[in-house]
């Protein structure tokens, strides 16, 4: 396809870099499913690991905390540490799909992966 050529912006290149761009965060986002995080909450009580695509991949329990009157403490704990691997997760993902987008030359606006 070809696009004219506007002063010094080339559309048809930008598309082709557009291209490339959607092509390496796809990628990006197929590393990243198989990449890991682990959190712990309660000093190691409680351990998840989750993967970059931020499904949940198992949860560990320390059985000395399993009485019926902790239930509560263990219910806090597994959030906890949920969400700290959530948290770290995207920090994974900003990280790693900062890495494709910084590929891309300024468009003025086009800021959408800030």
């Amino acid at each position: 396809m070809n696009f004219p050529n506007f002063g010094n912006l080339n559309i048809s290149s930008i598309m082709e870099q557009m291209k490339k761009l959607q092509e390496d965060v796809a990628r990006a986002q197929d590393e990243l499913a198989r990449k890991t995080v682990t959190a712990e909450a309660g000093a190691g009580m409680v351990s998840v690991v989750m993967n970059g695509a931020l499904d949940l991949l198992s949860v560990k329990i320390d059985p000395s905390i399993l009485t019926p009157e902790d239930v509560g403490m263990v219910q806090d704990l597994v959030v906890a540490a949920v969400n700290k691997a959530i948290d770290s997760a995207r920090a994974m993902n900003e990280q790693e799909l900062k890495k494709v987008s910084g590929l891309l030359p300024h468009i003025p606006g086009l800021d959408f992966l800030k």
